[in-house]
């Protein structure tokens, strides 16, 4: 091992490292918010206890998936449906709560994965024996299959982790009339080899995605194969109609020993669709007959948080994880008037982040953002405050940047919220309204949400959304959210600000280049303040993934590299004959 593949080495240990730390701070960042924390007494653990096998496991839903399909599942909470039960990955994360759920362990493959070449070059060898839910092998060629259709055009919206690492991926348009892609290369049905343009000690964990789960290729219907991938997971799909219902049964081929991951406990998994937000909690809080049986698949609704806080024995069966996520407002950079910097300036003074709090449930649930990054990828788990923002804003500095943007009258534009956000959406109204800034509300199904704010053409001049990392480390971050490089007209994710700044393209490039990764994870903390300088977002918010569930669920935790949703590797019942058939 030369000296230059050593220190990447090292680099990925540290990477590794602060998966753990970086996580945990997320889910405890300083004592103050483990004082909110609704659910300190069971954040961190399993409610429940074991699970018993059997049963069927309900999930009351206000939507439909974004994607099933692992080419365009790039939604956290639809990633953990997904990879924990209808398709496995290269690598995947521990099945635990609390910091150990931020380790990496091998999934399809053998191990996480042999580094060469200064880790430019990764090598995953696949267990043996492996099938799919028709008994038929899955093979390293399936998994370069997905990874080459994640590039397809009539495919938008999933992680673009291959387009930005793998050599000569540039103008790929994915496996259509025979092209492949050559830094992909599988030399027998059980070993897969990936050429990167540029070292990238922390690969493993973008093997965690669904972009590196296999897809055969007979079984590929292109589009349409969002409504019925093929499993190569625990569980396989009986029935989907869409945004109505989904019916889980046992894959008969999936093999436990494999597995070290999926404990697969509940015989059906039924998730019923479009119920309204309210209705869904008020059947958790009451808990009778089949709900028992049932768990949230959206958050509490902020008018809901009371309910549950006051009452000692319904609070026990609440989760609420950080999300490890922060949510902003992104303006449209490219746009008149927000081309203007002192326009999206006045944005960030205007915008009452502690209205936002309380539009999102209170102090309990959400704390206000002063960073791009959430406080887990920041030195101590706490984000800084670079901006030095009032939290309620101050409209007349706001007004004063109008002014000298030749504003002074103040504009009209459009807001795009998903319906979940709504009342948060209200909060940013009336806050830029108090600077002049008139705000027209457009609210969109959450299913259909990253898909309209992706059309680049079309959208609005401000979108309300957040971004999670993939793994705790500023690559996985601002990069996505920032890097002008990657936008898209359609699908587009992650730079919905549309930013394209070439002083903050060419320092993203030099932090990638880094083998030192404490160097390189100061160096992307540095680079958020500069980032937030040049005023493309104003923070909002970072919220708790507030969860409740029945009074008969059983091994259930809010994982930390889901954004604190259920983990669908572990939840099951109590007592599996109490549940629906």
């Amino acid at each position: 091992m030369n000296k230059h593949t050593r220190t990447l080495a090292t680099a990925l240990v540290t990477a590794l490292a602060l998966g753990v730390t970086g996580c945990s701070g997320g889910a405890k960042s300083g004592g103050s918010q483990d004082r909110k924390n609704p659910a300190a007494s069971t954040n961190g653990a399993v409610v429940g206890g074991t699970p018993q096998k059997g049963g069927t496991l309900t999930v009351l839903s206000n939507q439909d998936f974004t994607h099933l399909d692992p080419a365009r599942n790039w939604v956290m909470p639809d990633m953990d449906f997904g990879t924990r039960l209808l398709y496995r990955t290269l690598v995947t994360y521990k099945a635990e709560p609390g910091a150990k759920g931020s380790e990496l362990v091998p999934d399809l493959a053998e191990d996480l994965g042999t580094p060469s070449n200064g880790a430019k070059t990764w090598t995953f060898r696949l267990k043996p024996g492996l099938k799919y839910e028709d008994g038929t092998p899955i093979t390293a060629q399936d998994i370069k299959y997905n990874v080459e259709r994640s590039f397809s055009p009539d495919l938008p919206g999933g992680p673009d982790y291959a387009a930005r690492y793998l050599a000569g991926a540039k103008g790929y348009q994915g496996p259509a009339q025979g092209r492949h892609l050559d830094s992909v290369k599988t030399p027998d049905a059980r070993t897969i080899v990936f050429e990167l343009h540029t070292a990238f000690a922390e690969f493993p964990f973008a093997t965690t995605l669904p972009t590196f789960a296999p897809v055969p290729p007979k079984q590929d219907k292109g589009p349409q194969y969002d409504s019925r991938p093929f499993s190569s997971g625990p569980y396989k799909i009986e029935t989907y109609a869409r945004d109505k219902q989904i019916v889980l049964v046992r894959n008969p081929h999936w093999d436990p020993k494999s597995d070290s991951v999926r404990k697969a406990y509940p015989d059906r998994i039924v998730v019923t669709m479009g119920l309204k937000g309210n209705q869904i909690d008020d059947r958790l809080i009451a808990s009778s007959g089949s709900d028992a049986s049932a768990v949230s698949w959206a958050q509490l609704r902020p008018e809901s948080i009371s309910k549950v806080l006051t009452k000692a024995d319904v609070k026990a069966r609440l989760l609420a994880e950080s999300s490890s996520c922060t949510e902003m407002v992104q303006m449209h950079t490219g746009r008149a008037p927000f081309d203007d910097l002192k326009v999206r300036q006045a944005v960030q003074w205007a915008l009452d982040r502690e209205a936002i709090v309380t539009a999102a449930g209170g102090p309990a649930v959400t704390d206000a953002s002063s960073a791009a990054m959430p406080g887990s990828l920041f030195t101590g788990g706490k984000q800084p405050d670079t901006l030095k923002i009032p939290l309620s804003g101050d409209p007349e500095k706001a007004k004063r940047l109008l002014k000298e943007a030749g504003k002074a009258d103040g504009f009209s534009t459009r807001l795009t919220v998903s319906v979940n956000d709504k009342a948060i959406g209200e909060a940013i109204q009336q806050s830029l309204g108090r600077a002049g800034i008139k705000v027209t509300i457009e609210t969109v199904d959450p299913s259909a949400f990253y898909d309209t704010i992706g059309d680049t053409k079309n959208r609005t001049d401000l979108v309300y959304t957040g971004w999670c990392p993939d793994f705790p480390s500023g690559t996985t971050f601002l990069p996505f959210v920032f890097d002008g490089r990657y936008i898209k007209e359609k699908g587009n994710s992650g730079n919905h600000s549309l930013f394209r700044d070439d002083a903050t393209m060419k320092r993203m490039d030099e932090i990638a280049a880094m083998t030192d990764g404490a160097q390189a994870n100061k160096a992307w903390q540095e680079l958020d303040g500069q980032i937030l300088a040049k005023a493309p977002v104003a923070p909002g918010a970072m919220k708790r993934r507030s969860l409740l569930v029945g009074t008969n669920i059983a091994g259930a935790y809010g994982h930390t590299s889901w954004s604190g949703q259920i983990d669908y590797a572990t939840v099951g019942l109590k007592d599996p004959s109490k549940s629906a058939n």
